[in-house]
């Protein structure tokens, strides 16, 4: 009779980017007593992530929300963008639906609470690897209620979205927010991207609607 011999299971090389190295060090604890869970590469902020994903083969990230500098929705927007082959899982302490929409659009793969038992994190690495999108339970019953249009919205958008309701051109703009004229526009076209707006006048009657129905001058 032959001999059996297990399968063992597919490697999952994951990178931890949080700026707290306690919280990377529990985390990596947690994570290697799973079989096929690798930690790889830790980061502590923008940088240092963008860096380890540029010098080894990373297939998934873990990523917090709250980093100085750029914080984790931005720096997922950029993996995406940098490097779409590694999938990006959030894990933060904000449970609102806010900020899981806003990692969703901007390229997370998942979105999972700090608080979260360790199973449920080895699953959504499961899931996330094998294509799927992974919500922790108490986000997904959030998701299912209507997320009003202005909350897909990051506070720097909403604030030039406020200057677009009020007619400033994107020099104005940057000048009121200390921004440059480039920054603006991207913002605008985030904003456009976000809300599923197509046109300049579209942009603007949403901005003019937004700012009515708020009461904000």
């Amino acid at each position: 009779m032959a001999e059996f011999i297990p399968i063992a299971p597919a490697l999952t090389r994951i990178m931890l980017i949080d700026d707290h190295p306690l919280v990377r060090d529990g985390l990596r604890a947690r994570l290697e007593m799973v079989p096929g869970l690798l930690v790889v590469a830790e980061a502590g902020n923008a940088e240092e992530a963008l860096a380890a994903a540029s010098a080894q083969q990373i297939d998934l990230t873990l990523m917090d929300i709250n980093m100085r500098g750029i914080n984790g929705i931005e720096l997922t927007a950029r993996f995406h963008a940098l490097h779409p082959e590694i999938a990006v899982l959030i894990l933060s302490m904000h449970d609102k639906a806010e900020y899981v929409m806003q990692s969703i659009q901007a390229g997370a793969r998942g979105y999972v609470l700090k608080d979260a038992p360790s199973q449920d994190i080895v699953q959504a690495i499961e899931t996330v690897r094998s294509g799927g999108i992974y919500y922790s339970a108490a986000l997904a019953r959030q998701l299912t209620q209507p997320l009003p249009p202005r909350d897909l919205l990051t506070q720097r958008e909403r604030e030039v979205l406020q200057h677009i309701a009020n007619g400033e051109s994107n020099k104005q703009i940057a000048r009121e927010l200390d921004l440059s004229v480039r920054t603006v526009e991207t913002h605008r076209l985030n904003i456009k991207r976000k809300l599923n707006i197509d046109g300049q006048a579209e942009l603007i009657k949403f901005a003019v609607e937004s700012r009515n129905s708020t009461g904000t001058s």
